[in-house]
């Protein structure tokens, strides 16, 4: 086989931006699990809101309001669609998941499994399930950037560097700040919390809403380059899972770190070896999960 090095380079450069984007959706699951041991599996219908929030409000609202000018650009959607999924996020955690903190995890997975369900199939009967393209990519994104070894889309680059900006921000607010250790001792001891008059409730409301937001601004990301479709989520939330695990379940750093390192090794067996591309991250979590149950970054019980 002749691979030369332009191809393999560019296979990594492919990959490193699938990473960037595990690593932002995975993100969102790990915020969630660590600090409210829930495991969210509507994480994938969250991510398919935020690009119909993208989508609905290039496409349909301004038809639904009658002027192009009641339009939602990219820009803005970058900001709106996040805000939106954390909100209904919050309904979720008030009205659901609040009566699930004190039983057993499989709870809050099979509710969370039911909501996707429910929101996958309520797009499902007013959306294309083939997926509709979403036409709002900024003209200053578009076009290639040529780094030698390849023309690279200009727009995949912007999308690597604002996954790793949001990345490492989310990991400075929990890890480095007052309010990250605010949320980390209100899910790790909440008595001791209330009992400094820290509103327990109301800092799982916010972590809920740092996840599923985190969720949907990938949707809004993904958009311009993948179909927006009401089953974006289910094809891409078994990966996220994975990650998560592979980095360990509640792991911040790990989910970043991971969601990089197993794209990057996905784009680099597509060049010599692209069958086992698909499978290659689950092979991946089975060794890893045979030496270290925890995951790579988790704690030991």
């Amino acid at each position: 086989m002749d691979i030369s090095l332009s191809s393999v380079l560019s296979q990594i450069m492919l990959g490193l931006n699938n990473g960037a984007f595990y690593a932002l959706l995975s993100l969102g699951l790990a915020v969630i699990f660590g600090m409210l041991n829930v495991v969210n599996f509507a994480h994938g219908a969250f991510y398919m809101l935020g690009a119909f929030v993208a989508l609905i409000g290039l496409d349909y609202l301004p038809r639904l309001l009658g002027s192009e000018a009641f339009g939602l650009g990219f820009w803005p959607a970058l900001v709106v669609a996040p805000v939106l999924v954390g909100l209904i996020g919050v309904a979720v955690e008030k009205t659901m998941l609040r009566r699930l903190y004190q039983v057993d995890h499989l709870y809050g997975l099979l509710l969370t499994f039911g909501l996707a369900l429910i929101f996958e199939g309520v797009f499902t009967n007013y959306f294309n399930v083939a997926g509709e393209p979403y036409g709002g990519k900024p003209p200053i994104l578009d076009g290639a950037v040529n780094l030698g070894f390849m023309f690279f889309p200009r727009y995949r680059l912007f999308s690597i560097a604002l996954s790793l900006a949001v990345c490492l921000a989310v990991w400075f607010v929990i890890e480095r700040t007052r309010l990250g250790s605010y949320l980390r001792a209100g899910t790790e001891n909440p008595d001791v919390a209330r009992a400094f008059g820290i509103d327990v409730p109301m800092l799982r409301s916010l972590t809920y809403f740092l996840g599923v937001a985190l969720a949907g601004l990938a949707g809004v990301v993904a958009a311009p380059i993948y179909s927006v479709s009401p089953k974006m989520g289910a094809d891409l939330i078994i990966v996220v899972f994975a990650v998560v695990v592979i980095g360990g379940m509640g792991s911040i750093m790990g989910a970043i770190l991971t969601g990089l390192a197993l794209g990057l090794i996905e784009g680099t067996v597509k060049v010599f070896y692209p069958p086992l591309a698909n499978t290659v991250i689950f092979i991946v979590m089975a060794l890893v999960l045979l030496w270290r149950p925890t995951g790579l970054f988790g704690k030991e019980i």
